[in-house]
């Protein structure tokens, strides 16, 4: 994984609607939070449908661990196949902060069936 490869690394089956959460907490600065809408890409295909992305407005846990309100970017994903497998997207966030941060990470995921 490269330094800007996000830790989550879901696995999704073919035909699944999955949501997305990338946690940003480790890298904001003390009481920054991100903010506008964030930009999925997917790299890898055209296989991928990804809908809603935003900036979290609850708490959620990710790989175990609350994660506080504006700190993930989260979205939807569906199209994902096992033959195009593993799927890259890459992911664009701002911030509140003053200036204001641009940030960019990526998330990888296979495709399993059963």
């Amino acid at each position: 994984m490269g330094i800007h490869t996000a830790p989550e690394r879901p696995i999704a089956a073919p035909g699944e609607t999955n949501n997305f959460a990338v946690d940003y907490s480790n890298v904001l600065d003390s009481g920054e939070l991100l903010t506008g809408t964030p930009v999925f890409t997917e790299q890898t295909t055209s296989d991928l449908t990804i809908v809603s992305p935003s900036v979290s407005t609850a708490s959620l846990v990710i790989n175990g661990r609350t994660v506080s309100v504006g700190k993930a970017a989260q979205c939807n994903v569906s199209g994902q196949l096992v033959a195009n497998s593993p799927y890259r997207i890459k992911i664009e966030v701002s911030t509140d902060s003053s200036p204001a941060q641009e940030m960019v990470n990526y998330v990888e995921f296979p495709v399993r069936e059963g």
